[in-house]
């Protein structure tokens, strides 16, 4: 089975005006999202996902790796893996590079369970469990009657966890977090975002109201390169501290976890260099004692990729599920992700076990020349009216 074909399709989608939300990077306008087709000599397709900058994706795979790895044996992943690995290492390592060629991984993973007639969690030694989700939502907003509302309405959803953002200001943090743990009531969770707004004082000082509330985990309080912060945190504040949405590849991870500074590492297959590399993060975590919670906030086959690889896990504990009205999430497969009492169950087809819906690929496509709009995509923004800067955080003393 040998590559013949790869793909890359930018897909963007505008968030109609007025009906964004609001959180630590600003004001969101639209959502970005890349995915990657491989196809064999023999007809046969695997998908994967990227999320990072799409013009670069599509230039590091269709113009870099590609010709280097068509005519080459789909089923070699690892040793694909390693080649692609060494192409980007002068310019990769992290961020774009890693996160392009972790698609293309995915996709490998998705054609060599096809061929083996398993599904990919199968293939890591996996036994086809529900695997744990959590609704991840929950975006600033003022109005805490209408915070709890949504986050009760997730319950009702047949979720079990919920997560929200906080790194507005103290006060609202504090309040916030208690509403929404109030509204989804003593059975169920609630996980914490800090968005990397606090310093070391505001975390310990919050961290201790989060004890009181028996929060679920407590996410990236600080920049991933703050490790110090991190590891001076886990010594006095008792929820498990988390972190890894923000980092590549296993290197990245290893520096974390062998200065003790994460309870919970959150890679993510379409971020940290696909199946591969999620899954050799997650098994080093392992060995340092930490628990595996993938992060996802792109696409359905990036959520897919990430609970093939936890539910293959003794440390996996839980994947992330978009609820804030992604369609990558939500219109993107033939059949949607289901969750039933805070479980996603997975397909047993082999593979992936996932169809692309063509409709909605092609409605959000991006051309292959074409420039990517001004906007705020999240995680990235484009053109200099959106260059926002969130005031300092407000602290209490």
């Amino acid at each position: 089975m040998r590559i013949g074909n790869i793909e890359v399709f930018n897909l963007r989608y505008e968030i109609p005006a007025g009906t964004g939300f609001s959180y630590g990077g600003g004001r969101l306008t639209a959502r970005v999202t890349s995915l990657v087709k491989v196809t064999t000599d023999k007809g046969i397709v695997g998908w994967g996902a990227a999320y990072s900058h799409p013009a670069l994706v599509r230039i590091i795979i269709e113009s870099h790796l590609k010709p280097f790895l068509i005519g080459k044996d789909a089923g070699d992943v690892k040793r694909l893996w390693d080649h692609m690995y060494r192409l980007t290492r002068w310019y990769g390592r992290k961020g774009a590079a890693i996160s392009a060629l972790g698609a293309v991984d995915t996709a490998l993973w998705d054609l060599k369970g096809k061929a083996a007639g398993k599904p990919v969690y199968a293939l890591l030694g996996g036994t086809g469990q529900p695997v744990p989700v959590y609704a991840s939502a929950l975006l600033w907003n003022e109005d805490l009657d209408a915070l709890a509302a949504e986050a009760a309405g997730f319950i009702h959803e047949g979720f079990r966890r919920v997560k929200m953002r906080l790194g507005k200001n103290e006060a609202y943090d504090v309040a916030a977090v208690s509403a929404v743990c109030a509204a989804v009531g003593p059975d169920n969770g609630v996980i914490v975002d800090a968005s990397m707004r606090y310093d070391l004082d505001t975390a310990i000082r919050v961290g201790k109201v989060f004890e009181e509330l028996k929060v679920v985990w407590y996410e990236e309080p600080f920049e991933p390169e703050d490790i110090d912060n991190y590891i001076a945190l886990r010594k006095v504040v008792k929820v498990p501290v988390a972190a890894g949405e923000n980092d590549f590849g296993v290197q990245g991870f290893r520096e974390m976890l062998r200065a003790g500074a994460l309870d919970i590492v959150q890679p993510d297959a379409c971020r940290a260099g696909g199946i591969s590399e999620t899954y050799a993060i997650a098994k080093m975590a392992q060995e340092f004692g930490a628990k595996v919670a993938t992060h996802t906030w792109s696409d359905a086959v990036a959520l897919v990729a990430n609970a093939h690889v936890v539910g293959a896990l003794p440390n996996g504990i839980s994947v992330e599920m978009d609820r804030t009205g992604n369609p990558f999430i939500d219109e993107l497969l033939v059949e949607p992700p289901r969750v039933v009492d805070g479980h996603l169950t997975l397909s047993k087809a082999p593979g992936l076990g996932i169809d692309i819906n063509t409709a909605t690929l092609a409605r959000m496509a991006m051309t292959t020349d074409e420039p990517m709009p001004n906007g705020a995509y999240s995680d990235m923004s484009f053109g200099a009216e959106y260059d926002f800067v969130m005031p300092p955080y407000h602290a209490e003393a």
